[in-house]
């Protein structure tokens, strides 16, 4: 059996247990905090509903510039290690400054230190990555990718739980503690991790994609629709259920089924392609939002995670390899730019939302209808891809009988 054959090749090649470590470690650290990061601007230090996107949107901005310049230049560098190195030292120095926040003015500067270097942690790892599994097993590289990404969402929801459970015992400030553990965790184990640089590089299997600024379109739509829900469904939780840790239990609900669908995303993404799995999964992600607009139960709010969890399997896992394949040759840029419209979606998802008064589940009429646009587009794409196919089929077979 096929993806037998490939786990046995992934676990044995050297350095894979190390990045599966390491990307799950910072996962529970990213995890712990993620769900209560508005919820603590909010209760803890009284910050209105357009103060805490000030706070977002300023870090993140800065993470964006920082991002995509490093990932121009990174290619350049014979060791990329350095750079999510230093990234975590400085996020570590901006969590205790947002941790001892007295309001808003030092939030700002807090989160902007703590996230502005964190973008260049995940663009660099998986560039890393992409070049230690290129080098050593390139007919798996993909799945690789796809693995690591899945070993990282693990963490991800291990840390909701955790979190969650933390702040039961220790609140907040114990939730920030195991945020700076997380990035503390992944320095460790990079300074042990031995990077592939100089070695002869392995022929990846497949080829890449052609560069396509409409589908580069398309999948910042979704993830702008997926950043709107990640910061405003744990406040529309809030409202509805009264309970900050719900929030934390209905996200970790995907873990369930995140690496599964991550897997068999992948393996279909190889077989029909990359943009009619995004096609499959932007319905789902449609059908999740028009559920959190009409409903307010609880047990249907953790029942569509089910659709949820594989369209972000589909986003993080398929989307960011076909954007990485656009750049085989610069995997520094592709991993970068990646993130770099992960980031520019939650930028602009932030902000959306502000049309809306309140928080309400109104809200997600935005994402339905980002969401509903993507799918339209990448509709028509397949649409004219299948139109040329079936021209070049025809005028192969007039060559043919004449």
């Amino acid at each position: 059996m096929q993806i037998t054959r490939d786990v046995r090749k992934f676990v044995s090649v050297h350095g894979a247990k190390t990045l599966l470590t390491m990307l799950f470690l910072y996962g529970i650290g990213t995890g712990i905090l993620a769900p209560m990061n508005a919820v603590y601007l909010n209760e803890s230090l009284g910050l209105a509903k357009v103060q805490i996107t000030i706070v977002f949107a300023a870090a993140l901005f800065c993470n964006m510039v920082i991002t995509i310049t490093v990932g121009w230049v990174s290619d350049r560098l014979k060791s990329k290690k350095k750079l999510p190195v230093l990234a975590g030292f400085l996020c570590v120095i901006g969590l205790f400054i947002y941790m001892n926040a007295a309001g808003f003015r030092t939030a700002l500067i807090g989160m902007t230190i703590a996230v502005a270097p964190s973008g260049l942690i995940m663009g660099q790892l998986f560039a890393m990555a992409r070049n230690h599994f290129s080098r050593r097993a390139g007919d798996i590289v993909e799945m690789a990718q796809l693995w690591l990404r899945a070993s990282f969402s693990v963490g991800f929801f291990a840390g909701l739980l955790l979190g969650a459970n933390i702040f039961l015992i220790a609140s907040f400030r114990g939730v920030l503690l195991g945020n700076m553990a997380g990035y503390a965790c992944l320095v460790v184990l990079l300074l042990l991790y031995k990077e592939t640089t100089g070695a002869r590089e392995v022929k990846q299997a497949g080829i890449g994609e052609p560069f396509s600024l409409i589908m580069l379109v398309a999948i910042l739509m979704l993830s702008c629709a997926d950043a709107i829900r990640g910061l405003y469904l744990q406040l529309v939780v809030l409202q509805l259920f009264g309970k900050p840790e719900i929030m934390s239990y209905i996200w970790s609900a995907q873990a369930v089924f995140e690496l599964l669908f991550m897997t068999m995303g992948g393996y279909w993404a190889a077989r029909y392609g990359s943009k009619r799995i995004l096609l499959v999964g932007g319905c789902f992600a449609l059908a999740t939002y028009l559920t959190y607009v009409s409903s307010s139960s609880l047990a249907i709010f953790f029942a569509i995670q089910l659709l949820y969890s594989f369209f972000v399997s589909v986003l993080y896992g398929v989307a960011m390899g076909y954007v990485q394949r656009m750049f085989l040759s610069r995997t520094g840029f592709g991993a970068s730019l990646y993130v770099f419209i992960s980031q520019t979606a939650s930028l602009i998802g932030y902000f959306l939302p502000l049309f809306i008064r309140g928080i309400t589940p109104k809200v997600f009429v935005i994402p339905s209808v980002l969401a509903a646009v993507s799918l339209l587009i990448i509709g028509m794409v397949l649409y004219r891809e299948k139109k040329s196919d079936s021209k070049g089929s025809m005028s192969q077979a007039q060559v043919r009988i004449r």
